[in-house]
């Protein structure tokens, strides 16, 4: 009886031991996917090789009775070693789950630590989690989810990422990340940062060549700098080479610098040496200064504070009411200290054909120079500068304008200075006040001519005119000719008011009767309506050869005066006896 109830308690003990449950492999479906595996096709795949455990366990219920491996664990496949506290072995699937200490080294250099991970021998892929680091001899890559494949020798993770490249000291952060070991490369899909000592790189997308120090950008990206953040570059398209600290940019590209922007079609940017370049498309945006370079070529020189730009290049400055145009063969824009007051001041200057248009003042010359911050321009080489119905030209003609350049102060002419001015400006008649001598300064006031100095041989012919108070009719009483060696002339509401000779004083008056056509201008007299700018885009343009404006001459009292004269000289002709020849 007794050894019939030992049986059945052994046969019931037995059947429900193959009856208990036991944790079926569950793998994850990055396991599924296809690579291309290391074995040929047809031949059966090397499998993973237990090395050590301090000990082996086997149990029915567990791990579909696959070995359970505790201590020191460490398995061999194909070059690579696995260390861990705890590793099941699945052997049938060549398969292992292992957590707690992991290590693994592969023979492509590199070396992963972490919590858990899994490895299939078949597809040759691995999935490391918790605390994840992967590390080779120049970068370290960490991150909570890691999923290697050692087929393609590329490292993925989706769940957040930090790196660190040692020969740059340099550290990526991002959320999506693929690392090819083969050709040292990892591309960032999603947002990323990458920190050094000096910049920080934002961006979206990029292919970070680590082997050659290269990151191409494929996305809206932007470089800044660390000690001064309004320095930064911006590109949509481009390369940066971490090691040398250049960039090129290729689409949508900027280049901020000391408050200004550089734009372009092709740029690059030297972070070391502060050199900059744009091809195609050029612009200069300066917003402190309300104005813009714009042209085919430009560089910008970060440490001086400076930048040339060429083919076609112009200013543009836009004031409150108005704007400012400048073009030349080159423009350079520069900035630096005043001596006297420390201030930070604004320069530009134009070199070659250099041509200026205001709404109410133009110029031209060789060669111009134009203080920004104060508000002069230094018109040099052959200047012509007009101001309304007034001309004046010179050696060098220097206009001073208010800060925010909306009025002419004063002009400054030396050597050979040559003012002209309508007498009306609302009739065509050929009369114009005209002063010269070695240095002229005319003053305006609320944009109207006030008064001007000229000293050095001075010499004046200006139309006097006497305005009846009461009717306001103006009456022409002559020309006044004037040489001395200070001419100071005063004007009202556009017309001379008086005039005051110094030194050597000589000033004659003569009635319009006593003066013709050719004595009512200096030898050297020449009104230039031809080249002066009458639009912004005549910049452009050596000359907008204009039609000369044709001007009448009234000379109907010289005439008549010159009639009666005549007829005095032929009556008195008349009166004088003949003499007769004899034969």
């Amino acid at each position: 009886m007794k050894r019939i109830l030992f049986l059945f308690l052994l046969i019931h003990i037995t059947g429900a031991a193959q009856t208990v449950p036991t944790t079926p492999l569950k793998k994850d479906p990055y396991f599924n996917q296809s690579s291309a595996p290391k074995t040929k096709p047809g031949t059966t795949p090397e499998k993973i090789k237990l090395i050590h455990a301090d000990s082996t366990n086997v149990r029915p219920e567990l791990y579909e009775g696959n070995p359970f491996l505790k201590g020191n664990v460490e398995v061999h496949h194909q070059g690579s070693i696995f260390k861990g506290d705890e590793v099941v072995l699945y052997q049938k699937e060549n398969f292992i789950k292992a957590k707690g200490n992991i290590d693994i080294t592969n023979p492509d250099g590199t070396h992963l630590t972490s919590n858990e991970a899994e490895y299939d021998g078949n597809t040759r892929k691995a999935i490391a989690k918790g605390n994840v680091v992967l590390t080779d001899p120049k970068q370290t890559i960490k991150t909570e989810t890691l999923y290697y494949d050692r087929n393609a020798n590329t490292a993925y993770f989706n769940d957040g990422g930090v790196i660190n490249v040692h020969q740059d000291n340099s550290v990526i952060t991002t959320k999506i990340g693929t690392y090819y070991v083969n050709e040292q490369r990892i591309v960032f899909d999603s947002n990323y940062r990458i920190v050094n000592d000096e910049y920080i790189t934002d961006g979206k997308n990029v292919n970070y060549l680590r082997g050659e120090g290269v990151a191409v950008f494929n996305g809206p990206t932007t470089v800044t700098n660390k000690k001064n953040p309004s320095n930064y570059v911006y590109t949509e398209q481009g390369r940066y080479l971490m090691n040398s600290k250049e960039v090129y940019l290729k689409k949508n590209s900027r280049i901020h610098y000391n408050g200004k922007i550089l734009t372009g079609d092709d740029m690059y940017f030297n972070q070391i040496t502060g050199f900059g370049k744009a091809i195609g498309n050029v612009k200069l945006d300066d917003p402190a200064e309300n104005r813009y370079i714009l042209g085919g070529y430009g560089e910008i020189y970060e440490k001086t504070d400076s930048a040339v730009i060429t083919e076609k290049p112009y200013a543009i400055k836009v004031l409150k009411t108005d704007s400012v145009y400048i073009a030349a063969k080159k423009i350079l824009a520069y900035q630096k200290l005043d001596s006297k007051t420390g201030q930070k001041k604004s320069y530009m200057r134009a070199f070659k054909q250099a041509r200026m248009f205001k709404t109410n003042a133009q110029g031209r010359s060789d060669s111009l120079a134009y203080n920004e911050t104060d508000g002069i321009m230094h018109f040099v080489g052959k200047p012509i500068f007009w101001a309304g119905e007034r001309q004046v030209t010179g050696d060098t003609v220097r206009a001073y304008s208010t800060p925010d350049m909306q009025r002419i102060d004063s002009v400054r002419v030396m050597g050979d200075a040559f003012a002209i001015s309508k007498v009306d400006s609302l009739n065509l008649k050929d009369e114009f006040n005209q002063v010269k001598g070695k240095i002229m300064t005319i003053y305006f006031q609320e944009g109207q001519l006030k008064e001007a100095r000229v000293k050095g041989n001075a010499q004046a012919i200006t139309y006097a005119d006497n305005q009846d108070e009461k009717t306001k009719k103006v009456d022409r009483i002559g020309i006044a000719y004037s040489t001395c060696g200070e001419i100071i002339t005063e004007f009202e509401e556009k017309k001379v008011q008086t005039i005051t000779c110094n030194i050597g004083a000589l000033t004659d008056l003569y009635p319009m009767s006593k003066v013709a056509k050719a004595k009512r201008f200096f030898p050297d007299f020449n009104w230039n309506t031809k080249d002066r700018l009458q639009r912004w885009r005549d910049i452009f343009l050596d000359t907008p050869n204009y039609p000369e404006k044709q001007y009448t001459s009234d000379n109907t009292l010289y005439d008549a005066a010159q009639g009666i004269i005549k007829s005095k000289e032929d009556a008195q002709k008349a009166k004088e006896p003949k003499r007769v020849k004899k034969e």
